[in-house]
């Protein structure tokens, strides 16, 4: 028998880096793109990010929590 055949998937790019954006935690829209339905933040390996936005991006959804922007937790 032969192995599986894998398929190649491209690596992921940071968006934050490709196009030039900055992380507010006021931007409500951009910032629920790497949240799931219960409100826990997507990790860095599904998301694409690079170590240094993916740190940007947790610290101000964490803050958007604290000034009520988003749930800190969502109910089942």
């Amino acid at each position: 028998m032969s192995a599986p055949a894998r398929s190649f998937q491209r690596k992921k790019s940071c968006r934050f880096c490709t196009e030039k954006l900055a992380i507010d935690y006021k931007d409500i829209n951009t910032l629920k793109g790497f949240l799931t339905e219960r409100g826990k933040i997507i990790p860095r390996r599904l998301s694409g990010n690079c170590a240094r936005h993916q740190r940007g991006l947790a610290s101000a959804i964490k803050q958007g929590r604290n000034v009520a922007f988003f749930a800190f937790s969502e109910e089942k």
